[in-house]
């Protein structure tokens, strides 16, 4: 069986949950073990812990993120000896881009990094086809190499004094009424931003279109799309959060954002370790097509933007 190890910023704990979640199948085939220092036993020294499993690990995954680069531990201690180990061919080391960070100069950015592309696990559209393409890659690595033989740790107890316990100990994240009024407000900002920009760069390239963005008051806004001077592509976006009825994010081909009437909503729903947003509308208004079933703020961004061009396309 391989090993695997996590090196991890306690602030990505719930992105490391979700991954493990997916890597279900490697474990119940019996091809990998996992390891993180949530596992460490109660009384065990924790430095001592981490450095034994950091040896004798088969595969090391880094968990990138902003946090994890300011990770002095992280950083200094378990990037650069699971570099090493690297490097003499006794580990494999397989960095895992959870978050957007500046990790193009780092020892490990010469390493084939997943998801696909390097591109940031929070950026996909989707995050269960981003964690599902980082399995696709860890079962690559595996495939790819055998475990190096090595003797346990000293430090290990014998297995007559082992703690033994299940390593199934991840619970259910709740999420309070406040939560999901803030990720709703949070991602409203973030479908602004990226409408803003998208439109600039939309007429930037393109001779004859021109686009105008308009925030109509703090929880509204209007996308307007024209060529050569007829407006072709319309939309209002609002946040119509704390209604019960056409609620949440809402997508109009009114461009003055309407408050009583919708083409499209997208609604908070909270997931095992986080909060997304759902099409309310998607199987009627798409077809079901591009609809996603959890969507990230990235991914609420793309489908009301492809909502917005599809005329032109």
């Amino acid at each position: 069986m391989t090993s695997l190890f996590f090196s991890y910023s306690h602030k990505d704990e719930g992105l490391r949950d979700e991954l493990e979640v997916h890597l279900a199948m490697l474990k119940r085939e019996g091809v990998i073990d996992v390891w993180h220092d949530r596992k460490i036993p109660v009384g065990n020294e924790f430095d001592r812990s981490i450095s034994d499993q950091l040896e004798t690990a088969d595969v090391i995954l880094l968990l990138v993120s902003p946090d994890f680069l300011a990770s002095s531990y992280c950083y200094d201690i378990e990037v650069r000896r699971a570099m090493e180990r690297h490097e003499a061919g006794s580990a494999r080391v397989v960095p895992v881009i959870l978050r957007p960070c500046d990790w193009h100069g780092t020892p490990f950015a010469k390493l084939l990094a997943a998801p696909k592309d390097g591109k940031p696990v929070t950026k996909w559209a989707d995050r269960d086809e981003a964690f599902l393409d980082v399995v696709r890659q860890i079962r690559a690595a595996l495939d790819g190499r055998k475990p190096v033989p090595k003797k346990p740790p000293s430090s290990v107890p014998s297995p007559m004094r082992a703690i033994v316990r299940s390593s199934n100990l991840r619970l259910k994240k709740e999420f309070t009424e406040a939560d999901e009024a803030r990720f709703l407000d949070d991602a409203f900002d973030y479908i602004a931003r990226f409408f803003e920009n998208s439109l600039a760069e939309l007429q930037d390239r393109n001779s004859g279109i021109e686009t105008r963005f308009k925030m109509i008051d703090g929880h509204a806004f209007s996308a307007l799309i024209y060529r050569n001077g007829k407006a072709v592509a319309r939309g209002g976006l609002r946040n119509a959060s704390g209604r019960r009825f056409m609620g949440g994010i809402t997508f109009s081909t009114d461009d003055s954002a309407p408050e009583n009437s919708c083409q499209e909503s997208l609604m908070v729903e909270a997931g095992d370790q986080a909060l997304f947003l759902t099409a309310s509308f998607g199987a009627v208004f798409r077809g079901g097509s591009d609809a996603k079933k959890h969507m990230t703020m990235e991914g609420a961004a793309e489908y009301y933007w492809k909502l917005l061009i599809d005329p032109l396309q």
